[in-house]
């Protein structure tokens, strides 16, 4: 995959980062993150040694509160950054078209990702059409309303199971969305891949149904 960030680029966009206000390193990897929609974060070993690079230069400044070091412009960095205007627009261009490519990878991951999924599923229900066809032939019937001719118990069981399961999938992920949006915004990628993940599923338990 080519490299998220020019030669130098992420350094200058550190400083354009800082320039708002001091930030420890963590702030400055969720920003980071954030600016990308989720579809990149930097590594610690990525962001530190460029922000050490930068206050031997004379760039930046630390200060340690607590246990985290804070990183500020100093009026060098600020000098610098001033004199380099056009070339941060041009960066920004560049995250803008390196979103743009890292979204496109994830979709792609997650279409083959479900093209495997669809192929379990696949099996999963043609073994438990296999089961049932045993099951009826031995009398069993199959899963309807109690008024129907084909009324069981262990259909019935069946229902409820299912939709149990369906209701507790629904529950668990509101939670854990509203989790994480109390910490930070939702991202576009996030919600392509919930839409793009239900839809499949969606349609695998259709065709599982009318088989």
């Amino acid at each position: 995959m080519p490299p998220v960030f020019a030669h130098g680029a992420l350094r200058l966009y550190l400083l354009a980062l800082l320039e708002s206000g001091p930030k420890h390193g963590y702030e400055l990897i969720k920003a980071l993150s954030e600016r990308f929609g989720g579809t990149y974060s930097p590594s610690a070993g990525t962001i530190y040694p460029r922000l050490g690079k930068l206050e031997e230069e004379g760039l930046v400044a630390t200060h340690t509160e607590g246990r985290r070091t804070n990183y500020s412009i100093t009026p060098a960095g600020l000098l610098e950054l001033n004199s380099r205007r056009d070339e941060l627009a041009g960066v920004e261009n560049d995250i803008s078209a390196s979103v743009r490519r890292l979204a496109d990878n994830l979709r792609q991951d997650i279409r083959v990702n479900m093209r495997g999924l669809r192929a379990d599923l696949a099996a999963t229900a043609e073994a438990a059409r296999t089961s049932a066809r045993a099951g009826s032939a031995g009398g069993t019937g199959s899963a309807a309303g109690a008024g129907s001719p084909w009324y069981s118990p262990e259909g019935e069981r069946r229902l409820k199971e299912a939709e149990m399961l369906v209701q507790a999938f629904r529950d668990d992920m509101r939670v854990e969305l509203r989790r994480h949006a109390g910490s930070s915004p939702v991202t576009a990628v996030t919600l392509e891949t919930v839409r793009t993940v239900l839809d499949q599923a969606r349609i695998s338990i259709r065709n599982s149904l009318n088989a």
